[in-house]
């Protein structure tokens, strides 16, 4: 089997049960929190981070790894070894063409080096379901051109799914007009979003009650992909496991998917998606 390097950044949210098998490295986000920065994963965890977000009137921003810290971590990998860097949605955040820029440095010292960067246009658990796919083709001996050709297909295929249960974070962050947001609370309006084509966040129904919202989050997979039985779920969660496995009880009663992979979301989703927020990804057909 040939090694392979996967990399990606802290926009991606990894279960445990698939970091474990996986050799992966993570270029770490920051955040910045009441003028701290922080490297989030390293120099703080996830719990500290919803304890912050609870008791904050401001949220934190995020911003990406700088093209140093891409550099930093593709150098640390032996140079013979290829490296597939999927990175956060382009659409979101500029994470992907910082890891370009820093693979070009990288080049310029060592220009035999071979260093993939992959724009995922997905996040969260949109990224762990792609990299349990790389670890899936890598296992059944895909050559680095193959596994290349065959992510950058898969990520035509994949579907991910939101629903939010608050749209406090979504008013404070500026992302919903206040005035719209406040009417959108009372009418007790739910959104259901999904990644666009472009790998930009888009709204695509509005749905009143949490109960209904749930039940089109789950109603809208059967829309989207069948043939069920060999494909995986990857989902995550805002600071709201309880909801997510209940959830995801739904979902696997209707649609018989060969696995599911469920985990906390990290702080760049959860600071979009809020407490109670479910994300959800799998191949289309």
């Amino acid at each position: 089997m040939m090694h392979i390097q996967l990399m990606t950044d802290g926009g991606a949210d990894i279960p445990k049960r698939l970091s474990n098998a996986l050799d992966i490295k993570v270029v770490p986000l920051y955040l910045h929190f009441r003028d701290q920065e922080y490297k989030a994963g390293v120099t703080i965890d996830l719990e500290t981070f919803y304890q912050e977000m609870a008791q904050s009137d401001d949220l934190p921003r995020s911003s990406a790894p700088s093209p140093n810290d891409f550099y930093e971590a593709y150098k640390q990998v032996d140079p013979n070894t290829p490296i597939i860097m999927l990175s956060l949605s382009k659409g979101l955040s500029s994470t992907y063409e910082n890891a370009v820029v820093g693979k070009n440095m990288l080049l310029e010292e060592e220009p035999g080096r071979q260093i993939e960067v992959i724009n995922s246009k997905t996040a969260s658990c949109g990224l762990a379901l792609l990299l349990h796919e790389a670890k899936t083709k890598i296992n059944e001996n895909d050559t680095y051109e193959q596994l290349v050709e065959h992510l950058h297909e898969r990520i035509e295929q994949t579907s991910t799914l939101f629903v939010l249960k608050t749209l406090e974070n979504l008013i404070l962050g500026g992302r919903l007009d206040r005035v719209k947001g406040t009417i959108a609370k009372t009418l007790n309006i739910k959104p259901l979003m999904r990644a666009s084509d472009e790998g930009t966040i888009e709204v695509t129904e509005k749905v009143r009650g949490d109960k209904k919202s749930i039940r089109r989050f789950v109603e809208q997979i059967g829309e989207y992909t069948k043939d069920f039985e060999d494909k995986v779920l990857s989902m995550s969660h805002c600071n709201s496991e309880g909801r997510a496995k209940k959830v995801l009880e739904e979902i696997r009663n209707k649609y018989p998917f060969k696995d599911a992979y469920l985990t906390e979301m990290g702080p760049l989703i959860a600071t979009y998606a809020g407490e109670g927020g479910l994300v959800i990804s799998f191949f289309k057909n």
